[in-house]
């Protein structure tokens, strides 16, 4: 949370608590918490109704929760399964910011998103920072220093912004994804779109289809004497809650030129660049591989600023506000999409259905229904012309001293039924 939409919360009805030096790492004061209308309160966690963060409380904070009370964060589900199993058993309502809808009306709420906003930017400051040359062309009476050249693998939020960031800094910028709609998108930041000819992997929710083995080596060969001419190269390929994918081998990044930078956003789930190693930088052949660890907190004013009004906004889905100075009322809706999807646990059970059959197991099959004996079909013989062949038909049993129908009375015309 920043002070400045404290207000938000307050309007709608809410007491902020603030932890003291919540904000210090994001450069918020404590006293610019007081001033916007919260307190700052110790023991905030144990007296809330719903706490707020960005990473899951630990098991000891969540065991400080009351019975009841609520908690929004990020939650890697499929990491945190002692979380999960603590948030259910203490009885609290959880909700993950990755799990949040990848739709229209949940855009505001995405947090995914604009984490990746700021992530792709970095990137490429980065990028520019480790290269040992100029990124933009430069004309001069020495002689003419041409533009470094770029390559971006993913154009979700975080490549497009990459791309986006080094065209400002004057690289040629060059990038490539898998998915048929991102080639028009790529061009729209003045960057080329690399066509390497392969089938389009367009997954569910604007996300990338895992693709096969097969398929991920034949594309890592088609990259690779782009990939080989590039000054920097910018991976950016991940989906929520699983391992990244290998796009670049590390005989590829030795084959880049010397003093290249590879800045790999992936590198905490898995990587994209093989080799590379989260908060670290590595040498592999000439280049010089960055590991993205925690990115967005590495600029935490705007990072803290977006994510901030991405909670106040589904925040705000799930409460009822109070009147003439009423406090509010936490009341989530879990008929609304929004709220069902990035749903976790609520009231002692495990909602979110993936992550409870990976702890609890699959449900039980429902028992088969039986049907009542007075339902049977009755059998009536049917009369045909053709001699020895009796033909049965089923009816559905008729209502008691039904009264006929008459439009229901027709003759059969079999000319028309034919």
């Amino acid at each position: 949370m920043v002070p400045e939409l404290v207000g938000k919360l307050t309007a709608l009805g809410y007491e902020v608590l603030v932890e003291p030096g919540a904000g210090a790492q994001a450069e918020y004061a404590d006293a610019e918490y007081v001033e916007a209308g919260a307190s700052i309160e110790p023991a905030a966690v144990s007296e809330a109704d719903v706490v707020v963060g960005v990473q899951p409380l630990d098991l000891d904070g969540i065991r400080a929760l009351r019975r009841g009370a609520a908690q929004i964060s990020f939650l890697p589900v499929n990491q945190s399964h002692d979380l999960v199993v603590a948030l259910r058993d203490a009885g609290v309502t959880s909700f993950a910011m990755e799990l949040v809808p990848r739709i229209s009306r949940a855009q505001s709420m995405d947090a995914l998103s604009s984490q990746a906003l700021v992530s792709g930017y970095r990137a490429a400051v980065v990028a520019a920072g480790l290269l040992r040359r100029f990124f933009p062309l430069n004309m001069t009476a020495a002689g003419t220093v041409q533009p470094a050249e770029v390559v971006v693998l993913g154009a979700g939020v975080a490549g497009l912004q990459a791309i986006a960031t080094a065209k400002r800094l004057g690289a040629v910028v060059r990038a490539y994804d898998v998915r048929a709609a991102a080639a028009e998108e790529i061009r729209s930041m003045g960057a080329k779109s690399i066509d390497l000819e392969l089938e389009t992997l367009e997954g569910a929710g604007g996300y990338a289809r895992e693709m096969t083995d097969d398929r991920a080596a034949r594309q890592r060969d088609l990259l690779a004497p782009y990939i080989a001419n590039a000054d920097a190269l910018i991976t950016t390929a991940a989906v929520p809650g699983r391992q990244a994918p290998m796009l670049v081998t590390a005989a590829m990044v030795e084959a880049m030129k010397p003093g290249s930078v590879v800045v790999d956003l992936a590198a905490e789930t898995g990587g994209n660049v093989e080799g590379s190693k989260p908060g670290e930088i590595v040498k592999i052949g000439h280049a010089q591989v960055w590991g993205g660890a925690n990115v967005a907190g590495q600029m935490p004013g705007p990072a803290s600023k977006l994510y901030a009004q991405n909670i106040v906004n589904l925040l705000t889905l799930m409460t009822t506000k109070g009147e003439d100075g009423a406090a509010a009322e936490f009341t989530p809706d879990f008929a609304d999409e929004i709220v069902a999807g990035s749903a976790v646990t609520h009231a002692g059970a495990i909602v979110h259905e993936p992550t409870r059959e990976a702890i609890e197991g699959a449900a039980p099959a429902p028992a088969p229904v039986e049907e009542p004996a007075d339902s049977a079909p009755v059998v009536e013989p049917v009369e045909t012309d053709a001699p020895g062949i009796e033909t049965v038909a089923a009816q559905p049993p008729q209502p008691a001293e039904a009264e006929a129908d008459p439009q229901l009375d027709l003759p059969y015309d079999q000319e028309a039924d034919q």
